[in-house]
């Protein structure tokens, strides 16, 4: 697995007292985006620690330590934002859910595609699995018995039943 994670992408800056406007939709901000978090900036992987975060439109707004004006973090614009993935500090049944994505799906040990992708609704996460055709299993106890990202596996309680 990587050893860095994209968390998201500084958009822009917001207000003049150095502020960074960025989009994320990372499952564990409220783990990373706090005092002193180590983030990685651009392709570079600048370091910088978070000073403070606010929640404003759908939008984070970070500070970062030493940073007071529009003019220092101006660099930053438009760059990816990343952390280091053992910085997160994962329990053993957690996972990122791009980690998902290339795991075989099984229903009673019938494979029945491999996850490519996964998308967001407002009920639930649902994971794209391409087998013989192309359908989505909801990331939710009913259907998912178990999740073993190491293995590259996702064990479905009926999720045969999905295949339209």
């Amino acid at each position: 697995m990587d050893e860095f994670v994209e968390v998201g992408k500084i958009i822009n800056t917001f207000g003049i007292k150095g502020e960074l406007k960025v989009n994320s939709d990372f499952e564990y901000k409220d783990r990373i985006f706090i005092n002193n978090f180590s983030v990685y900036i651009g392709y570079e992987k600048i370091k910088e620690l978070i000073n403070t975060h606010r929640v404003h439109k759908n939008y984070d707004l970070l500070t970062f330590k030493d940073y007071n004006n529009i003019n220092e973090v101006l660099k930053y614009k438009g760059k990816s934002l990343y952390i280091k993935r053992k910085d997160l500090n994962l329990k053993e049944d957690e996972y990122l859910l791009k980690d998902l994505i290339g795991c075989n799906v099984y229903d009673n040990d019938i494979l029945l595609g491999v996850v490519i992708d996964y998308e967001k609704s407002l009920a639930s996460i649902l994971l794209k699995i391409k087998g013989d055709k192309i359908f989505y299993i909801p990331l939710i106890k009913e259907y998912i018995k178990k999740v073993q990202v190491l293995d590259k596996k996702i064990l479905t309680n009926k999720g045969s039943d999905l295949i339209l």
